[in-house]
C-alpha cells in the first residue's frame, strides 16, 4: 500500500496509522514518525506553501527511493500545507516491512528527506513578525548519511 498526500485540512495522525496498518496484512511490524508544530520561541503559527506539481511529484519520487532501498510493504507519506498551529501535525511518514529495521531506516530516510530536500517554503510567525526557516546544518548532515 502506497499512501503519499497533500492535506490544507487538520489530520488525525493516528486514524492514519491505524488505517494504514489494516491496510498492510501480514506485515512484521510498523514505524511512524509524526511532526508538530513546536510552540518555542513566542511561535504562534507556521506556514508551509509549495508549488504543489513539483511538491506532489518530489514526495512520490522520494517515496520510489524508499522502496527500492528498502523491504517495505507499504509506505504512507502525509505532509500538511498552509498555515498550522502549535501542537498541530504538520507530517506523518509510517512504514509497514516483513522486519522492524526496513520499517524503522525508511522513516528515516523519508524525515531526512523532507527536512532537508523538500519543496516546501517555511515561515514561522512570531509574536514581533514572520520569519523564514532554512534548513539546518545537522539537516543536511543527517540526510547525507543515505548517499551512496
Amino acid at each position: 500500500m502506497r499512501d503519499i498526500r497533500l492535506l490544507d485540512a487538520p489530520f488525525d495522525p493516528s486514524a492514519l496509522i491505524r488505517s494504514f496498518g489494516a491496510a498492510n496484512p501480514g506485515l512484521g511490524g510498523v514505524c511512524s514518525f509524526v511532526g508538530e508544530v513546536r510552540g518555542e520561541q513566542d511561535v504562534t503559527a507556521l506556514e508551509l506553501s509549495h508549488y504543489e506539481p513539483l511538491t506532489l511529484a518530489g514526495m512520490e519520487q522520494l517515496a520510489d527511493a524508499a522502496f527500492d532501498r528498502f523491504d517495505l510493504m507499504g509506505l504512507l507519506m502525509v505532509h500538511r500545507i498552509g498555515v498550522i498551529g502549535p501542537g498541530e501535525p504538520i507530517v506523518c511518514v509510517s512504514a509497514a516491512a516483513l522486519h522492524r529495521r526496513g520499517a524503522i531506516d525508511a522513516v528515516d530516510f523519508c524525515m531526512d528527506h523532507l527536512k532537508s530536500a523538500a519543496w516546501f517554503w517555511k515561515r514561522e510567525q512570531r509574536s514581533d513578525a514572520w520569519h523564514w526557516i532554512e534548513p539546518r546544518a545537522d539537516d543536511y548532515a543527517d540526510r547525507s548519511r543515505w548517499e551512496k
